[in-house]
């Protein structure tokens, strides 16, 4: 159980983005990064948030953070960040999500599933940790197929690497050793970026969905930061 009594000082919002959980996708809906980091700052206009902003964000979605940090100064105090893909992504990883995309698109979340729960996890979650490869296929599966396929596609087009540099605020990076996505030499990368200092966290056993493979690594990291 992931202790939280340290959040208790916190107002959370807890959000899914369009196309994700519980959020649908309008047909016509062409996703990005941009248009996803619109709608996290129309998240906190109409909460009436306007600065202290802790962001917590996890692979694509701390490409948002990031967006929205740029574009709102003063509105974000904090970032946590939970393996942050390359920024600019690598040709073949963009390559890859555009294929996964269509996959989904063709034959639903089901199809990519055993091959993302294999890719993206460590050793050591797949040998011990039988509840968390559970939590994270699930986790896929709740997906829309066509909000997952746009989110891949709105990875893929990120090509271009945006000015962190001018982000000014703290900054707490967490990955895994085994993140192959986020990888802590990515992560590194990132840190020397960053206009404030950054710390970087790297737990041990732990490939890219840190909050299901190692929640309490996860807690003491971010309840440390914060």
């Amino acid at each position: 159980m992931i202790e939280l009594t340290g959040l208790k000082a916190y107002n959370c919002i807890l959000f899914d983005l369009e196309g994700h959980g519980l959020s649908p996708t309008a047909p016509t809906s062409r996703l990005s990064i941009a248009s996803f980091a619109a709608d996290l700052q129309d998240i906190c206009s109409q909460n009436d948030v306007t600065s202290g902003v802790t962001l917590v964000a996890h692979s694509l979605g701390c490409l948002v953070a990031l967006k929205c940090a740029q574009d709102n100064p003063g509105l974000i105090s904090k970032l946590v960040l939970l393996g942050p893909p390359p920024n600019p992504l690598a040709k073949a990883m963009s390559e890859e999500l555009y294929a996964r995309a269509a996959l989904v698109r063709s034959e639903g979340v089901g199809a990519i599933v055993d091959a993302v729960t294999s890719q993206e996890t460590s050793p050591a979650t797949q040998s011990g940790k039988i509840l968390a490869l559970s939590a994270v296929r699930l986790s896929l599966l709740a997906q829309s197929d066509e909000g997952y396929a746009k989110a891949c596609t709105a990875l893929a087009e990120t090509t271009v690497s945006s000015d962190i540099g001018q982000v000014d605020v703290e900054t707490l990076i967490v990955t895994g050793a085994d993140d192959k996505i986020g990888s802590p030499q990515v992560c590194g990368d990132y840190k020397q970026r960053f206009k404030k200092t950054a710390n970087v966290e790297v737990l041990e056993g732990v490939g890219h969905w840190h909050v299901f493979e190692d929640p309490v690594g996860v807690s003491k990291a971010v309840g440390n930061f914060l």
